[in-house]
C-alpha cells in the first residue's frame, strides 16, 4: 500500500531581541515556542536575523566559557578600529561588526521533529551581537513542515 505525504504547511513569526551590546544572547526558547505553537510534527525551522551587524549561530549552551572564547577569538581576528577599514560611519566597531556577520551567518536551519527543535543535547541557538552598544534585533522564524 502506498501512502501520500501529508500536505506541507508554512508558518512565519517574528520577534525582537534586545541586546546589551556585543555578546551572545540565547534565543532557543523563543524559537522553540514558535515551533511548538505551529503543531508541525516534522519539517524545518529557518531562523533569520534581518540585520548586517549581528549573526546567528548554533553552539554549546552549557559552558559559558565557549561563548567567551568565541568572543575573544573574533576580537583577535576582527579587531575594532583597524585602519584597514574605510567604513566607520557609526564608529570603530561598525565595519568589524559587518565582517563578523559575514564570517558567520545571518540564518540557521534546524530540523523539526515531534513539534520541537531537533537540537543536540548541548546545542542552543544564539544571536551574536557584534556592535558595542545595545540594539533591538528582529528575528524571523519560518517553519515549513507537516
Amino acid at each position: 500500500m502506498k501512502t501520500s505525504p501529508s500536505p506541507a504547511s508554512v508558518a512565519q513569526h517574528a520577534f525582537t531581541v534586545d541586546t546589551a551590546g556585543r555578546g551572545l544572547v540565547e534565543i532557543t526558547e523563543p524559537v522553540r515556542r514558535v515551533a511548538r505553537a505551529s503543531g508541525m510534527q516534522a519539517g524545518v525551522a529557518h531562523v533569520f536575523a534581518s540585520h548586517t551587524s549581528c549573526s546567528l549561530l548554533i553552539t554549546e549552551n552549557a559552558d559559558p566559557d565557549v561563548r567567551a572564547d568565541l568572543e575573544r577569538y573574533f576580537g583577535r581576528l576582527v579587531p575594532d578600529g583597524d585602519p584597514l577599514y574605510a567604513h566607520d560611519a557609526e564608529g570603530p566597531d561598525d565595519m568589524p561588526a559587518h565582517v563578523r556577520a559575514a564570517l558567520t551567518a545571518v540564518s540557521v536551519a534546524v530540523p523539526l521533529t515531534g513539534a520541537d527543535l531537533a537540537l543536540g543535547t548541548w546545542q542552543g541557538i544564539y544571536l551574536w551581537e557584534h556592535r558595542l552598544r545595545p540594539h533591538r534585533r528582529r528575528i524571523i522564524v519560518t517553519l515549513v513542515g507537516c
